[in-house]
């Protein structure tokens, strides 16, 4: 982990079902402007089901949130985005294995 980024973020999302801002702690890796989180649970995730049903998100990285818009990350569609992601997660945690989520601010 680098000295200048956190090793959690935290992403609210809003509930699909119940319209609720849901909040949860998780590793992340920047790049190119963006972050970038991985879903352990992949799609059964919640807070990947509330991003794929409203994409509008906040993120707070360190003592700074941003509003922006979350996206999964098809490994398929965008090999080199998903690879540079995965590389990062690996090393900064050593573990990259799930449902990759792009948050970027606006």
């Amino acid at each position: 982990m680098s000295a200048q980024e956190p090793e959690f973020c935290y992403v609210t999302t809003t509930g699909w079902k119940s319209g609720k801002p849901h909040e949860i702690e998780i590793w992340f890796v920047s790049n190119d402007g963006a972050y970038y989180i991985v879903a352990e649970g992949r799609e059964k995730a919640h807070w990947v089901q509330n991003i794929r049903h409203n994409p509008v998100i906040s993120v707070r990285v360190g003592d700074k949130t941003y509003q922006g818009k979350g996206r999964v990350i098809d490994r398929t569609d965008e090999p080199e985005l998903a690879a540079a992601v995965a590389a990062k997660m690996d090393a900064k945690y050593e573990w990259s294995d799930g449902l990759i989520v792009e948050l970027r601010p606006d």
